[in-house]
């Protein structure tokens, strides 16, 4: 497995982190999802990123891989969604951290984001002081925001983030090109997701109800010489990015995972194919950026 130094944080990432979404689906067995954890830090991933949104994601994470704590980097993402608060509050923050710790059985978080919440709640900053105070407590090791755009440049510039996570891939690149570099010059720790931007490729027509319609868009528009293998493809460009130290998949199949591995072990892709694909994609499209 490759590393990468996260930042200022002090922490060593995998370059591939497992995106923990796909495990909190109920109708996944436990003895499969057991599995997948395990194995996946017995090869060497050790950035878990979940959410509380994620269902089951969090109480299996505490149930299958909490004996093995000090084997991973622990990610996870509050602010929303608990009985009895008001989301994008001060209390609903701590009271998020609270019950992630008491379900993923650890006394502290390494990494904790504010999911994708807007500029507006950021700038009345009682959701960034809330994420101070459990630093304070030891509660988390460092505070970080995933999120996109005019929010994610807000939090960048705040000076109150370790980290960050946003899109990265062959389809979207707004944030490589404009935000990850102001991330790179304060030495925050970068997470890149929605790597393979939802694997458009899988489609022979636009996707209708599937997050990967926009991209397959893009995707097509770009009229990128053909692959042989997409998925190596966005993997290795979006892994390998410059100013990102980890990119995270999603997956409950094994066989997919140790696929994955092989390769980000193959390391960047070609200069020539890189820069190909970065002249290629035009972020007036649609509205999107």
């Amino acid at each position: 497995m490759i590393y990468k130094i996260f930042g200022n944080t002090g922490l060593k990432v995998s370059a591939l982190g497992l995106g923990a979404g796909e495990i909190g689906d109920y109708n996944i067995p436990d003895i499969q999802v057991d599995k997948l954890l395990n194995t996946a830090l017995d090869l060497g991933i050790n950035l878990i990123d979940t959410a509380r949104g994620y269902y089951a994601s969090e109480e299996r994470i505490g149930k299958f891989i909490s004996h093995r704590r000090n084997e991973f980097i622990l990610s996870t993402k509050v602010g929303y969604g608990i009985e009895g608060y008001q989301d994008w509050t001060y209390e609903i923050v701590l009271a998020g951290i609270e019950e992630a710790l008491g379900t993923m059985k650890t006394d502290y978080i390494d990494i904790v984001h504010l999911h994708s919440c807007d500029i507006n709640i950021l700038k009345r900053g009682e959701v960034i002081e809330a994420m101070q105070r459990a630093k304070d407590q030891g509660k988390i090791k460092f505070a970080a925001y995933s999120g996109e755009n005019e929010s994610l440049e807000y939090a960048i510039h705040s000076n109150k983030f370790d980290c960050i996570m946003t899109s990265v891939n062959i389809c979207d690149q707004h944030s490589l090109n404009n935000l990850i570099p102001l991330a790179k010059e304060k030495h925050l720790g970068v997470i890149a997701k929605r790597a393979i931007a939802n694997a458009p490729w899988r489609f022979a027509e636009r996707p209708v109800g599937n997050y990967a319609e926009d991209y397959w868009i893009r995707w097509k528009e770009m009229n990128l010489p053909d692959q042989k293998n997409w998925l190596e493809i966005f993997l290795r460009f979006s892994a390998f990015a410059d100013g990102v130290h980890s990119s995270i998949i999603g997956t409950t199949d094994i066989n997919h995972l140790k696929s994955n591995i092989e390769i980000i072990n193959k390391g960047p892709l070609e200069t020539d194919l890189v820069n190909s694909i970065k002249s290629s994609y035009k972020p007036f499209w649609y509205g999107l950026t």
